[in-house]
């Protein structure tokens, strides 16, 4: 799975660009313009890395880190154009992992992440849930109505991928390239739809009910279902 990133920048055109080079980097990136946005996409994807401005429209970055650490540890970056020795010495008290200050290199921003990320992997959860289907990221297994689901190992990353990436529409060739590409493996389209149909015939119960995954003629797949990590 990606190792996801919340994005708490509020600038639209910087919010675009650091978000396009991390996902250029294989990252699963979540982007806000405002806390209350962050505080509802961290709940719901609860990310390895919080890149965050400090100077928002609702509020102060600092205070957004600061209630954070409250419930996590997750990884904090601040990146932000403050850059007085009171403002980053603030940044840390407020218990911020790294502290960049504009303007910034955006390949210098990609190093620190990836030495962040190094130093302090994330932990995966213990299970990802969605309706009656439970995946299991250390173990690789997943479960259906409680009982273990046989999946080859390409349905497996195919099925974590969607659930990694729930509510979503995700092209064919987001697919083809976040799932095989890493290993070096060239798959073409029509082993990509054999592998979904296959997957869809283990997770869906009959034909009649609502499809979890559903073909977006045109555009991709989608896991219309919620998924929640725990």
């Amino acid at each position: 799975m990606s190792q996801e990133i919340l994005l708490l920048e509020d600038d639209d055109s910087l919010n675009h660009s650091v978000s396009l080079k991390l996902k250029k980097e294989g990252y699963a990136v979540h982007s806000a313009f405002t806390i209350k946005e962050a505080f509802s996409l961290f709940r719901q994807f609860s990310p390895a890395l919080i890149i965050c401005d400090i100077t928002l429209p609702d509020g102060s970055g600092l205070d957004f880190c600061s209630r954070i650490r409250q419930e996590s540890d997750v990884l904090f970056l601040f990146l932000t154009a403050l850059d007085r020795e009171e403002d980053i010495m603030a940044g840390y008290r407020q218990g911020a992992d790294d502290y960049i200050t504009k303007p910034f290199s955006l390949a210098a921003l990609v190093s620190k992440v990836g030495a962040l990320l190094k130093r302090f992997p994330a932990k995966l959860p213990k299970t990802v849930v969605s309706g009656n289907i439970t995946l299991y990221p250390e173990e690789k297994r997943v479960t259906k109505d409680g009982a273990p689901l046989t999946l080859t190992a390409r349905e497996y990353s195919l099925l974590a991928f969607f659930m990694e990436n729930p509510m979503r529409i995700l092209s064919r060739g987001q697919l083809l390239e976040s799932i095989w590409d890493i290993d070096g493996n060239f798959v073409d389209e029509n082993t990509l739809s054999v592998n979904i149909r296959r997957l869809r015939e283990k997770i869906e119960d009959t034909p009649s009910t609502p499809a979890i995954l559903k073909n977006i003629r045109g555009l991709g797949y989608i896991w219309e279902r919620k998924c929640e990590k725990r």
